[in-house]
């Protein structure tokens, strides 16, 4: 077999709705993500990832490493930009064949809804690790789609799911909420209740699997290379978790609740304007009609456990989808931990596109039947064209709204972008400045010692960004410049223009941030903002009155 027949027969064999799934989600993501893989713009962390190994692992990360590895370890927007989305392309094929999606305008909806999500744009804001996250993202839909596809997925999928926490614990949400589906509509199906029960004890065998492969594979490689984790993000207490905390587990709870009523409806990220609050709203009454009619086409309404299991799964939803709240309380809870919001839209486009299970799109029988009966249809047929007639109104409704999710998605992702630029074009200017001033000053030399806090005074430079109502939390993208810490500037002045400066560690400022001396010195750029005492040039760039 020649390389083009064999690429050829592969090609075949790759279901249609698949192919459209990656196509749709690689193309749109170019249309929505061009700008920022087409710049080389850093955040305030991409500014000490330029040369980045990933070695994360005293974050809990230990295969990030080798995720990243395939874009070598510099920051190359464009390469990794483009093996995101191939990734991410891939991880819309396996949504929807997971979630039985099945009608091509649904596939596009789903795939478009996956790459607008604002939680991607945040993410492709650190996009020196991007195409590893996405790898993580990936292997997330994976280790539910091997349980619900193969007899004994849970094996593959357990180590699935401890790859995926081992690049980015953050997408554990993602793979329980999906799973959580799965199990509600295995329940809506016709197989035994002994395949029900068996078949749902497997996503749990996967998820315990999935986490003691992860901890285990954490734990040898931790002791190997000698080190510890780290307290960022409360990672340390990971072991323990909630049963560190019994004492405060109710309260833990309630919070979660909270946290997911807060970002759901004023969070400004799901919804953030009239239109798409609209669009939500429409596609959720559509899934909401759709399950009624799937409960009438199935005749789940004779199933009283199958209501339980549904009043279950969204009593738990928001406890599964703020999961990180529970394993870490004390989480900064950065957009980029809240990606699996977007898997709510896509539920419902999937929900209004589902077929019935008469052996023919439900939509088409109620019609068949007004033709046969000449327009004056039995009652049972008059109940089959209600049907029909209501799932054309839900597909049109979904088609239209997630249509226009997408499209505003994708407008809150560019006002992102454009803000990141002015960022940069704004410490750009700010640097040259600073930069001028500390070499015209008496007594500088190159490698004096420089001490100084990172952040920019709000008093010399007010702030300027007006896309914080979109943006507000965007992380990554929001705000005014790119400098928090002194190493900040250490490192764009040498990235982008070209000097070396010695700028010492913030405890190296010692006592002397709180000396008189210090506090009476001017904001940068005021003409006593730079002072030489005892060697070391002190720079004072807050606003530090009192």
């Amino acid at each position: 077999m020649t390389p083009s027949e064999f690429g050829k027969k592969v090609y075949n064999a790759i279901k249609g709705k698949w192919k459209l799934a990656f196509f749709s989600a690689v193309c749109m993501g170019l249309l929505i993500h061009m700008p920022v893989m087409l710049s080389d713009i850093p955040n305030h962390d991409g500014l000490d990832s330029m040369h980045f190994d990933q070695n994360m692992i005293t974050s809990g990360r230990w295969l990030l490493s080798v995720a990243c590895g395939f874009s070598s370890y510099y920051t190359l927007p464009w390469l990794i930009g483009l093996i995101g989305l191939v990734f991410l392309g891939v991880a819309a094929a396996a949504l929807v064949e997971l979630l039985e999606v099945e009608r091509g305008w649904a596939v596009v909806v789903c795939s478009g809804l996956l790459v607008s999500f604002p939680a991607l744009a945040s993410t492709f804001a650190y996009v020196f690790t991007l195409d590893g996250y996405m790898m993580a993202l990936l292997l997330s839909v994976l280790s539910v789609l091997c349980v619900k596809k193969w007899r004994r997925g849970f094996l593959p999928g357990s180590v699935c799911l401890a790859c995926s926490l081992g690049i980015y614990q953050g997408y554990l949400s993602f793979a329980m909420i999906l799973a959580l589906f799965a199990v509600v509509m295995l329940w809506a199906g016709r197989e035994s209740w002994q395949e029900k029960w068996k078949k749902t004890l497997h996503y749990l065998y996967m998820g315990i699997l999935g986490a003691v492969l992860y901890y285990g594979m954490l734990q040898v490689l931790l002791w190997i290379q000698g080190k510890e984790l780290d307290t960022y993000q409360g990672i340390n207490g990971m072991a323990s978790g909630p049963f560190a905390r019994m004492a405060g587990i109710f309260t833990d709870l309630a919070g979660m609740y909270r946290d997911f009523g807060a970002f759901t409806l004023k969070g400004g990220v799901v919804f953030n304007n009239w239109i798409s609050l609209a669009a939500v709203v429409l596609l959720g009454v559509a899934a909401v009609v759709s399950v009624f009619l799937l409960l009438h086409d199935r005749k789940g309404w004779k199933n009283p456990f199958f209501f339980v299991i549904m009043g279950v799964s969204v009593a738990v939803l928001p406890l599964v989808t703020n999961i990180v709240l529970l394993i870490s309380p004390e989480v900064t809870y950065h957009l980029l931990l809240r990606y699996q919001w977007v898997l709510f839209p896509i539920g419902m486009v999937a929900l209004a596109s589902w077929k019935g299970y008469t052996g023919k799109s439900q939509d088409a029988v109620g019609l068949e039947e007004m033709e046969k009966t000449g327009g004056n249809p039995k009652t049972g047929d008059f109940v089959k064209c209600v049907s029909g007639r209501e799932r054309l109104l839900c597909q049109w409704v979904a088609v239209l709204a997630g249509g226009a999710l997408v499209f505003f998605y994708g407008v809150t992702d560019n006002i992102g972008y454009s803000n990141l630029q002015k960022r940069y074009e704004k410490t750009y200017a700010y640097c040259v400045r600073l930069l001028d001033r500390i070499e015209q000053t008496e007594g500088y030399y190159t490698g004096i010692p420089i001490a100084m806090v990172g952040v920019v005074g709000e008093d010399p430079y007010p702030v300027t960004d007006i896309t914080w109502p979109v943006t507000g939390n965007m992380i990554g993208l929001n705000g005014d410049i790119l400098l928090y810490r002194g190493d900040n500037y250490r490192e764009f002045i040498r990235h982008y223009l070209g000097a070396t400066l010695n700028i010492l560690p913030p405890e190296s400022m010692g006592e002397m941030y709180y000396a008189q001396e210090y506090v009476e010195m001017d904001s940068f750029p005021g003409k006593d903002s730079i002072r030489i005492i005892d060697g070391i040039m002190y720079i004072k760039t807050e606003n530090r009155d009192r």
